[in-house]
């Protein structure tokens, strides 16, 4: 995608063709800045402080990171280690552990001499088969958008979270319908939840759309249910962290809040995800875990002040504890449908399994 007019992907090598280059998300929308990782430490600095965050924008940079260790200690002992630092970074998002062991697994078999140039070719193949799954993703979900146009009236889309693509690596989960329906000169207008506590829609959807060109209005999260009862969202679509092998969805918390809404007045509610994000270890949703963060984000807020400076400011009084669990999950009843790169399938086991049949040992 493009950022004032100039192309970015969300992860890419620096010029010495070894370090990585992120954006830094923690300072978006009010800045715009580079961050350079050159350990594996750092990689997983960026996935745990959500420098970098997104199911498989993390599984990416897991990736990389795995590379970076590869230049530090190439041994099983030095891989396997890092492997599991990475993988304790963030709990919940399934794509994390898909991208190590995928990186794990095609270096442990060869000598450790030919390592280094393994891992940077195995994280590129993750980036670009990321890329190439986020636009079919893209070309599916555009489609749901156009049988909602009813040739007059924008189509209402309302989303949560952030699932473009700063949560990918290009082109996003729940926004490249989105941007693919755009392309196709389809009218639309899309309801940004802020989603508290961090503000990610708030923060990167909004600024995501607006770079892009993209007709949309930020709301707050509790606004979403009174919208669709006044006839003013047609669909839902929203991303995942990780989808259980019965189409139950785990995403930013309130998603389910958004889901039942949706059930409750007869709105379309889709999620979107790529094929890492797929657990098909687990037979349902609430064996995913849930990542509980820290209170401060709950208790204090970040934001730009009248002079342009950046300011965190205590939102609750001294002495109230706040609780702070990251994501929920929507059971597969609530959900009309999955949106993957190879297709849209029912929000079940089998509806999985028609899509992914290779599987069904696995399942």
């Amino acid at each position: 995608m493009k950022i004032d007019g100039v192309p970015y992907r969300t992860i890419w090598l620096a010029e010495d063709g070894l370090e990585v280059e992120v954006i830094d998300q923690t300072l978006l929308p009010h800045h715009f800045e580079i961050r350079r990782l050159t350990t594996a430490a750092e990689a997983g600095v960026a996935i745990s402080t959500m420098i970098v965050r997104g199911a498989p924008l993390i599984g990416a940079t897991a990736a990389y990171g795995m590379a970076l260790a590869a230049r530090e200690d190439a041994s099983d002992e030095g891989l396997k280690t890092a492997g599991a630092m990475l993988m304790a970074t963030r709990p919940t998002a399934v794509n994390l552990r898909w991208a190590v062991q995928q990186v794990l697994g095609v270096l442990l078999p060869l000598p450790g001499a030919q390592r280094v140039r393994a891992a940077y070719a195995e994280a590129a193949r993750i980036c670009d088969e990321d890329v190439a799954s986020c636009a079919a993703i893209g070309r599916h979900g555009a489609e749901l958008i156009k049988q909602a146009y009813n040739g007059t009236s924008p189509v209402n889309v309302l989303t949560h979270c952030n699932a473009g693509w700063l949560a990918t690596v290009d082109w996003g989960t729940a926004l490249a319908p989105i941007y693919a329906a755009v392309e196709m000169r389809l009218p639309l207008h899309v309801w940004v939840d802020e989603t508290r506590p961090r503000s990610q829609g708030a923060a990167l959807t909004a600024w995501e759309l607006n770079q892009h060109g993209v007709p949309h209005t930020v709301i707050a999260d509790n606004a979403g249910g009174h919208l669709m009862q006044t006839g003013k969202v047609d669909l839902c679509i929203v991303g995942s962290d990780r989808v259980a092998a019965n189409g139950d969805v785990c995403n930013k918390i309130g998603t389910y809040l958004k889901a039942l809404a949706a059930h409750d007045n007869g709105v379309p509610f889709y999620a979107a995800m790529p094929f890492s994000t797929i657990d098909w270890t687990l037979a349902r949703g609430e064996d995913i875990p849930i990542e509980e963060r820290s209170a401060d984000e709950v208790a204090f807020v970040t934001g730009k002040t009248a002079d342009g400076q950046l300011a965190t400011v205590r939102v609750t009084p001294e002495g109230s504890p706040s609780a702070n669990p990251a994501f929920d999950t929507t059971p597969a009843r609530l959900v009309s449908a999955i949106i993957t790169e190879r297709g849209v399938c029912p929000a079940s086991g089998e509806g999985l399994l028609g899509l992914y049949p290779e599987q069904r040992g696995a399942a």
